[in-house]
Parts: structure tokens; C-alpha cells; sequence
């Protein structure tokens, strides 16, 4: 992968050259550092910035003013400084103390030495520095592995793994993002070291892995380095070569999982549901007398699994929540019939039936010829529900011209009676045996009350 000549295409925004003009004016050597120049090599524009100073932190509130600073990392050296109102981490140049749990130092001394500072950071990509002027500082070879499209640790992986046990599954993250390969020695030490994740806390390794999930080449990750993601994901171990035995399928579970991810975009919820939605068909499996195999009642029992293993790795509620339905409903047909897509969309709402059409679409094309017929059906399905909401038709309560106090001044007491006649109403207008109209359900529910006192 070729580096842009950078100093003819890039310089450094004024606001933050100012920031570091301000700590060289005071003395001190101060750089921008890691993903930034990274993404600036690649003819990215950094999200944000980080900068490193030989400045101490007590030296850089001192430069910048109190009122401009906040401590929010100072026992690892990290003032955020307020400059132009935009906010810079600003950390000092530093050397890390041992290592006793894989996760963080014991302590981190200050230095004034930027070589020392690069030369404990975790991959050469990560290890450069740019000036003011966008001049590149250079010492771990990082420009020669971007070239190469290269994944490697400063040093020896060894130590580099033993560290911190997070950058195992960084350098999976780098390598599914920027599709890029990984330095076979950094390799070896990956799988050597991969049981050392399991000291790491649920919140850091979700923290990566769903960045890993959404990148362009997190499948060939996936499938290259199984045996890490089985450290964290226990649960997927068993797919890996299970045969379906299954005309409908051309591939082992874990196969047709990895194939179902590459046909949803790089969205968190999506990725994380193919990666689940038939985690539980080992378990499940039927082989019947004609030696077909079968998988009844898979989707609840994969979307309990789901739910275990989204609680464990801490996962925010709305996408935990979010995945488990849809990995509970993901075999739902949905048939292209306007009763049936306004049930739906009752059931389920908009958004959730649009992920699920995105979920089975995957689904369906990761399965055998034998079921390509049914993607014509889910494009039925949701051209019809395209037309329904562009016709703004009643498919909820509030969506009815008629509401719960309208009923009681028809005499209905409010109670189950109450309840059932509101479903009933709405029932027959999704099943369009009655327009959504004031006067005409207003008449129908004195009508379904009488026949409720009736009887």
C-alpha cells in the first residue's frame, strides 16, 4: 500500500500548529502522535488528535493556564487542554513500569526522550510522531509496514502481548479496518498468547470487538483467527465444522455465519446478530430418517445465548436488546401481502422491520440455490411495506382515529373489555374489513359492546 508524499498534501490545521508552537515556545518538544499521523499517511483525516510533550503535566497547566486544563488522565500523564475551544489530549513523554496482570502498568515514569516515549507503544503503525511543520519522526519503521500493509509490534510481540493483552485484539482490529496482514511473528504470539484475553474486563474487549465487527475485512479476520475469538466467545466453538446436513445449506454453521455477515453493511447491530443468529444449531440438532438434518427451535435458544453473551461483554441495553429480537425472529417469514406487512409493522415498528429485512436478506443468501426464491418474497414484502407507510395507513393504536377516551364516552367502562375492543378495532382495519374513520369505528365498537353486554 503506497504513503502519499504527506508534506505536499498535508499540513497541520492552524489551530492545533498553535498549540504546538505554544509548548515549544515554553521550552518544550511536542508532536502529534499514533492513529492521527497513521491516518494522515493514509490520506485520511484524523478523527481527532493526540499530542505528546516532554512537558510534565504539572509543566503544560503551567503553559496553557488552569482555566484551559483538565486532568483527566494525570496519573498517566494526560492533561486535556482547551485551545481555540477545541479539546487536545496532551500526555508527556513516558516510560512504562512492569506489567503484572496483562492489563495495565504498575506505574509510568516521565521522560524527556520521545525515542523512549514511541518504543513502548504497541504497533509500528501506531509509533510515529509529526512536528508542527509535518515533519515525520520515524524510529520504530512504521512507514515501511504501512507500505507493506503490515500489522507488527514494536519490538518483540512477546513482551508487547504479555503487557497488555488488549492489543491481540487490536492488532485483529487494525487488520480487519485497514486490510492489512499481520507480521508473522506477531502472529505466532497471538495464538501463543490468546488466553491471556480472559484477564481482560468485559467493557475493554466489547470496546474493540465492535469496532473489529463493523470494519470492511472483519470476516477474513473472523475466520482466520477463530481460535481467539473462541477465547472471549466460548459459545462459537462448536459451528466451526458442523455440518447441516441440509440441502438448503452449502456450508458448516460457522461458515454460513461468516458468509451472512458479509452481505449486512458494517452497522454494529447487524454484524453482531449474523455473528449469533445460529450460534445454538449445534445444540439444537435433529437428524431425521431421511437424514436430513434439522434445527427446531434454534432462533429462541441462539437469541438466550445472545443475551448470555452480550450481558457477559457488558454490551449497551438497546443493541443487546436489539440483537436478541433479532436473532429471535430472524426465520420470520414475511409475506408479501399488505395483511400481513401491517401486522408487522404493528408488532414491530419501522425500524426493527427494516433491520430484520436486512437480517434474513444476509440469511437467505448465505444458504444453498435451493432457497434464492424466497429473496423475491422479502423484496415483495418490503416494497409492500414501503407503500403502506407512504400511505400513512393505521398500524398501531396511535395511528386510530379513535382512542381510549372516545370509547368511554360511548359508555365503555375502561377495563379489559375496554382493551379487547380497541384490539379488535384495530385488527379489522389492518385486515381493511373497516376504514380507518371516526364515525364507523365508533359505531363498530357500540356494536362489539352490545354484544359483549349480551352475552
Amino acid at each position: 500500500m503506497p504513503v502519499f508524499d504527506w508534506k505536499d498534501k498535508y499540513s497541520v490545521p492552524k489551530p492545533l500548529r498553535g498549540l504546538l508552537e505554544k509548548l515549544e515556545g515554553s521550552g518544550y518538544e511536542a508532536y502529534i502522535v499514533g492513529g492521527a499521523v497513521r491516518d494522515i499517511l493514509l490520506g485520511k483525516d484524523p478523527d481527532d488528535f493526540d499530542i505528546t510533550t516532554s512537558a510534565t503535566p504539572s509543566e503544560t497547566i503551567s503553559v496553557f493556564g488552569e482555566k484551559n486544563c483538565h486532568p483527566t488522565g494525570i496519573a498517566h500523564g494526560t492533561v486535556t487542554v482547551v485551545w481555540e475551544g477545541t479539546p487536545y489530549e496532551v500526555t508527556t513523554f513516558r516510560i512504562d513500569g512492569e506489567y503484572n496482570d496483562a492489563r495495565h502498568p504498575e506505574q509510568v515514569l516521565f521522560t524527556r526522550n520521545l525515542e523512549e516515549d514511541v518504543k513502548r507503544r504497541d504497533f509500528t503503525i501506531n509509533a510515529m510522531a509529526m512536528s508542527k511543520d509535518s515533519q515525520l519522526i520515524d524510529l520504530c519503521e512504521g512507514v515501511s509496514d504501512l507500505e507493506k500493509g503490515l500489522i507488527r509490534t514494536v519490538g518483540e510481540p512477546k513482551i508487547r502481548f504479555e503487557e497488555d493483552a488488549l492489543r491481540i485484539l487490536r492488532a485483529l482490529r487494525f487488520a480487519a479496518q485497514l486490510g492489512f496482514s499481520i507480521d508473522p511473528e506477531t502472529e505466532k504470539e497471538i495464538f501463543a498468547l490468546r488466553g491471556s484475553l480472559q484477564k481482560l474486563s468485559s467493557e475493554r474487549i466489547w470496546q474493540e470487538l465492535r469496532k473489529l465487527l463493523c470494519a470492511d475485512h472483519a470476516v477474513e479476520i473472523l475466520r482466520a483467527y477463530f481460535d481467539v475469538f473462541a477465547e472471549i466467545i466460548p459459545e462459537i466453538t462448536p459451528m466451526k465444522g458442523f455440518e447441516q446436513k441440509n440441502p438448503h445449506h452449502i456450508y458448516d454453521v460457522w461458515e454460513h455465519t461468516l458468509v451472512a455477515m458479509e452481505h449486512v453493511p458494517g452497522d454494529v447491530i447487524l454484524r453482531t446478530t449474523m455473528l449469533l443468529h445460529d450460534i445454538a444449531k449445534p445444540l439444537c440438532f435433529q437428524l431425521g430418517d431421511d437424514g436430513i438434518g434439522h434445527f427446531y427451535g434454534h432462533q429462541r435458544v441462539s437469541a438466550d445465548l445472545a443475551d448470555e453473551i452480550l450481558r457477559r461483554l457488558k454490551v449497551d441495553t438497546k443493541t443487546r436488546e436489539t440483537v436478541v429480537e433479532l436473532v429471535k425472529i430472524h426465520d420470520m417469514t414475511l409475506e408479501p401481502e399488505r395483511r400481513i406487512v401491517r401486522k408487522r409493522l404493528s408488532r414491530f415498528g419501522e425500524e426493527m422491520l427494516r433491520l430484520l429485512i436486512s437480517v434474513k436478506r444476509a440469511d437467505i443468501k448465505a444458504h444453498s440455490s435451493l432457497s434464492q426464491y424466497r429473496l423475491a418474497e422479502i423484496d415483495g414484502f418490503e416494497a409492500l411495506m414501503n407503500e403502506v407507510i407512504e400511505e400513512a395507513m393505521c398500524f398501531s393504536y396511535s395511528d386510530m382515529e379513535v382512542d381510549g377516551k372516545d370509547l368511554m364516552e360511548l359508555g365503555i367502562p375502561p377495563g379489559p373489555h375496554l382493551g379487547e375492543i380497541k384490539k379488535q378495532l384495530l385488527d379489522e382495519i389492518m385486515e381493511e374489513t373497516i376504514p380507518n374513520e371516526k364515525e364507523l369505528l365508533l359505531l363498530r365498537a357500540q356494536a362489539i359492546w352490545e354484544n359483549f353486554e349480551e352475552n
